[in-house]
């Protein structure tokens, strides 16, 4: 029992893993067809970097895609324009804030 168990699991991971890779390669074939070489090479080093920005980049221009939001390919100064979209949009506001505390001052003692 414990033998089909594992072929069991076996083949779920194997389908799951072809799945993943039916969708990566469905990412990859739409990205090739809206992006010129030099923009596609640009978010491809940008992947190395920084992959969940990629990850949002690749996102955005397939849902354009989808919705046949994009006239033609897109140069690698487009994709720059769309990068500074995206930056704008998930960037993150620091803030410092300080908690000054009151100290008790041992001076106030000795002025009685």
């Amino acid at each position: 029992m414990s033998v089909d168990m594992n072929i069991n699991v076996s083949v779920k991971h194997h389908a799951r893993g072809r799945l993943i890779q039916r969708e990566a390669e469905m990412r990859n074939s739409i990205l090739a067809q809206v992006l010129e070489q030099s923009a596609r090479a640009r978010l491809s080093n940008l992947a190395l970097v920084k992959p969940d920005k990629a990850k949002a980049v690749e996102n955005y221009l397939i849902q354009m895609a989808r919705f046949g939001q994009l006239g033609g390919k897109i140069s690698e100064q487009g994709l720059i324009e769309i990068l500074e979209k995206v930056s704008q949009k998930t960037e993150k506001k620091t803030t410092v804030k300080f908690n000054r505390r009151k100290v008790m001052d041992s001076d106030e003692e000795d002025d009685y």
